[in-house]
């Protein structure tokens, strides 16, 4: 595994490098000279003396005498601090005080990476403190927002900073282990990307290089220290804060989102007692949100601005009005509207999971999650998630359950969720589940999908799987099936199967088997 994870660091170190330097050359560091609204770089001190490089940008023709609504936007992981720029000029147009500064650790500014620890929370505060003593900001007014990494340590200043009014956590994590290592399994490409990220653009603290290398590793005796570690730094563990401080909240995700899937999102929302507003759509990480960092119409960026213009400038703009939870599907058509996650679904059809099925490990079968940001954003641009031919997949080294041909479109809505009795041949072991939607001729269309691993259980004895696959908005034209697939090797996962091993999968009379697929009422 090392010569393997080695090539993914390097592969993403390159990606990443591409993409920040196309990025800056494409139009948002340009957008500064051209812009209307004064733009200043500036210095910041932030916790502990750590300087922090910035951008202001303030209304134009603003004189000190009047007080704007305050917008702090932290960096996302690995890009710079232009990176916000075409939207700060917009919010600046309408009548916002814009600062958005490089997170510690990455670029020009100083200290090292915290990975969203109390260092970073602490730099937000005395940016807030810096933009309240050095600009025309309202302090009873104040915004946060940001894309992946600056919308995780928005929603955690919100949790510690009063005076964070509203917040619009873009392409976030509410819970870091939830995201990573879900189903106690390492997602290998999307580490790895981050990883190469912060290498290339960033100095990492000693503890965040531990873990990285604790992460690769899979060395169980240093779990509990990883999931406190990812505790530390999850708004979920910080929700009652949140509440209290009654901070409006508004979520975006994507639905193929590899680097922080969409139920941690969903869970998280759905513990939220203040304002809220939950969006998801067609894509992956970030994707969703790109074309408004270059200036473009975009609808996450619109919704950001209505989300501000309401809560902090007190504008009747209907947004509070609206269904809070506006999702969009991957197949086709327009947003739909639900009064919260649970409406989602109106109800559950299960598949059945009958007979016993017995896999071997370490092989992949050919049904998989594709490749980390590629495959959503072909699913995003051209409806073309990873596919497979369910006819050709290997019994040998998949388990495979199909529905019945439906009459009717099946829009599936939500979560859906696996229930089986899996007896192993080790102690440990890695499962990938797959849903996928089965054309007449057996070409079947990814769904979702997710992955389980156990350790410690005794060869021989079944014991009961429940696993949540990703959650996710899909349209099953007519005609056709829907599959679950299980097998033990995915690209996207660290596997943890002895070599040899093998997983058998039962439906005991008194414990049937099934996969529950959420639908939308039609």
């Amino acid at each position: 595994m090392g010569l393997h994870r080695k090539a993914l660091r390097t592969t993403a170190v390159g990606a990443v490098s591409a993409t920040l330097v196309a990025g800056t050359a494409l139009g948002l560091a340009p957008t500064a000279q051209a812009a209307p609204n004064p733009v200043r770089f500036v210095d910041i001190t932030g916790d502990g003396g750590t300087v922090l490089k910035a951008n202001v940008v303030t209304p134009a023709g603003s004189d000190g005498a009047r007080r704007y609504p305050l917008l702090v936007m932290p960096t996302s992981w690995g890009l710079p601090q232009v990176e916000y720029l075409a939207q700060a000029q917009k919010l600046a147009d309408s009548g916002y005080v814009v600062v958005t500064y490089n997170v510690r650790g990455f670029w020009q500014s100083g200290g090292e990476i915290e990975v969203a620890g109390p260092p970073d929370i602490a730099d937000a505060s005395k940016v807030i403190d810096w933009a309240l003593a050095n600009t025309p900001s309202d302090a009873g007014h104040i915004g946060m927002a940001g894309v992946s990494y600056g919308a995780g340590i928005s929603l955690l200043t919100a949790a510690r900073d009063k005076r964070v009014k509203a917040v619009a956590s873009l392409s976030g994590w509410a819970d870091l282990i939830g995201s990573i290592y879900s189903g106690r399994t390492q997602h290998v490409q999307a580490a790895a990307l981050l990883d190469g990220a912060s290498l290339v653009t960033g100095r990492q603290s000693p503890e965040a290089r531990q873990v990285f290398d604790d992460f690769y590793a899979s060395n169980l005796a240093k779990e509990p220290e990883l999931v406190a570690w990812g505790k530390k730094r999850s708004a979920v563990t910080y929700v009652d804060q949140i509440n209290s401080n009654g901070a409006a909240v508004m979520l975006a995700n994507a639905w193929g989102d590899t680097v922080f899937p969409p139920n941690q999102y969903a869970d998280f929302y759905e513990k939220l007692t203040g304002p809220k507003r939950l969006e998801m759509r067609p894509g992956d990480h970030a994707t969703a949100e790109l074309t408004g960092l270059f200036g473009l119409p975009n609808d996450v960026w619109k919704d950001t601005e209505r989300w501000f213009d309401h809560y902090l400038r007190g504008e009747d703009n209907g947004i509070d009005r609206e269904q809070p939870v506006q999702l969009k599907s991957r197949s086709a058509g327009g947003y739909e509207g639900y009064p919260d996650w649970k409406s989602v679904a109106a109800t559950d059809r299960k598949i059945s999971l009958a007979g016993t099925s017995t896999i071997r490990a370490n092989v992949n079968s050919g049904a998989d999650g594709g490749i980390v940001f590629l495959s959503s954003i072909l699913d995003q641009v051209a409806q073309l998630p990873p596919m497979a031919s369910i006819p050709l997949l290997p019994r040998r080294w998949a388990a495979v359950w199909q529905s019945e041909k439906y009459g009717t479109a099946q829009q599936v809505r939500g979560t859906a969720k696996l229930h089986t009795t899996l007896t192993p041949t080790k102690e440990s072991g890695t499962l990938v589940a797959y849903l996928y939607d089965v054309g007449p001729l057996g070409l079947a269309k990814l769904v979702t999908n997710a992955p389980y691993t156990f350790h410690g259980r005794t060869p021989g004895k079944p014991f009961g799987v429940d696993l949540e696959l990703y959650s996710t908005a899909y349209d099953v034209p007519a005609g056709h099936r829907l599959a679950l697939v299980v097998d033990t090797v995915d690209p996207l996962y660290i596997e943890h199967n002895p070599s040899g091993a093998q997983l058998t999968f039962s439906s005991p009379p008194n414990d049937p088997s099934y996969v529950s697929v959420p639908l939308r009422e039609q």
